[in-house]
């Protein structure tokens, strides 16, 4: 049989679904609407292999409606015409329910042509996408939709899923002998998708040791594995989890998380956002609690480009450790972060005279001269004179930060000033 095991087994109930328990258990708003069988439009949001497509066939049976598919990165304006004749057809007599996957894809005029038909109820939308929808979707069809978010199963999920469809396919053909412990590790291994773990269980199958019974060994489930662990999609919302949770394992001080956010991004081959969020880090989160870091993480970068991958795994280690045990400071972050507000909302004035780059008055000025006051030419490199504008000279954005380094600085500027 060629059809995939994914679909071969795809349940045709939601006692079956996998996961999104938050979505689909009793007394759940998602389930009571499906229960109902009074469908409105709606539009499911989550990575792949997490159920979206799977839900919305159980809803299409329970409604009565003709489900229609389309996908979004193929499908043309001429297939929604196509669909849209077909109504009031014998066999869409209860209705149309258009099943649109990455509904990303298709463009605003296209859009717009759906909408039209969705505010006349000729069609029932259930539209999915990988990406957040308030980004990408036509703001007039959300509005006429429910969003529901799926989220990524958990490895329990999985593995429940597949020894479900172990001892499902054993009644059916041979008896499959899939240990407890290699059930687990294709369900940590699968990364949240469903899709993966069954793809990986199929491949396990095909290779399998098959007598009496198709036997699964720990060698076969190891092989499999290794070249189907790394799940990452360097444009979707994935992408953005991972930078964030890299940096923030930085900025809160954690490297064994740092290092494993470092890892999955290096699998992937992403070497540019493994380098330009820990330059960030570097500068945003330890700053000036230790502000020789900054040549160093460069240094590591830049070996890092040059060296390139798998080598480029050893400098970046070494600089995203050195970030995370590193004391942070984020004094100077404030320090521009306040600044810029103030210019934003156009808080200033005048630069003062003496600071400014013109040795000539005119005729109107009060006081002639320019009247600056070097500070190499005063004890200690320092005297006191006015750098702000007149209606902000008071305003401070730069707070001495409680490490170490900053409060040598501030002991020094205290005696000095």
């Amino acid at each position: 049989m060629n059809t995939p095991l994914a679909d071969r087994i795809r349940p045709k109930t939601l006692e079956e679904v996998a996961g999104q328990h938050h979505l689909l258990d009793e007394g759940k708003v998602l389930r009571k609407i499906i229960e109902t069988g009074n469908i409105p439009n709606l539009i499911f949001y989550g990575p792949s292999g997490v159920g979206k497509t799977t839900v919305a066939n159980i809803i299409a049976a329970k409604s009565g409606k003709k489900l229609c598919y389309l996908n979004a990165t193929t499908a043309s304006t001429s297939d929604i015409k196509d669909i849209v004749a077909s109504i009031g057809a014998l066999d869409a007599a209860s209705g149309i329910l258009l099943y649109l996957d990455e509904i990303q894809y298709f463009n605003k005029k296209q859009q717009q042509i759906l909408l039209s038909y969705i505010e006349t109820g000729d069609i029932t939308l259930i539209a999915s996408t990988t990406e957040n929808p308030y980004f990408y979707v036509y703001n007039a069809i959300l509005s006429r939709s429910s969003v529901f978010e799926f989220k990524t199963l958990s490895a329990d999920d999985i593995t429940s899923l597949i020894e479900r469809a172990v001892a499902k396919l054993s009644l059916e053909e041979k008896e499959i002998v899939l240990s407890e412990e290699n059930a687990k590790k294709i369900g940590r291994a699968a990364a949240g998708d469903v899709r993966r773990a069954l793809n990986m269980l199929e491949l396990c199958i095909l290779t399998a040791k098959t007598e009496d019974k198709i036997y699964i060994e720990d060698e076969t489930v190891e092989e499999i594995l290794a070249g189907n662990s790394v799940r990452y999609d360097r444009e979707g919302d994935e992408h953005y989890d991972i930078i964030s949770a890299y940096q923030k394992s930085m900025r809160g001080s954690d490297p064994d998380a740092a290092l494993y956010y470092l890892a999955r991004l290096l699998a992937a081959g992403d070497l540019p956002s493994a380098c330009r969020r820990l330059l960030v880090c570097a500068n945003e989160d330890v700053g000036l609690a230790y502000p020789q870091i900054i040549p160093i993480v460069k240094a590591a970068v830049d070996t890092a480009k040059e060296v390139g991958l798998p080598e480029a795994k050893l400098p970046l280690a070494n600089a995203v450790v050195l970030v995370a045990i590193s004391p942070k400071s984020v004094s100077a972050h404030d320090g521009i972060a306040a600044a810029m507000a103030d210019v934003e909302r156009g808080i200033g004035g005048d630069i003062p005279r003496h600071l400014q780059n013109k040795h000539f008055d005119g005729e109107d000025a009060e006081i002639r001269g320019q009247h600056y006051k070097y500070p190499h030419a005063f004890p200690n490199h320092y005297v006191k004179q006015q750098y702000l504008p007149d209606n902000i000279k008071n305003k401070k954005y730069y707070e001495f930060g409680d490490n170490k380094t900053e409060q040598k600085f501030k002991e020094y500027w205290e005696k000095i000033k």
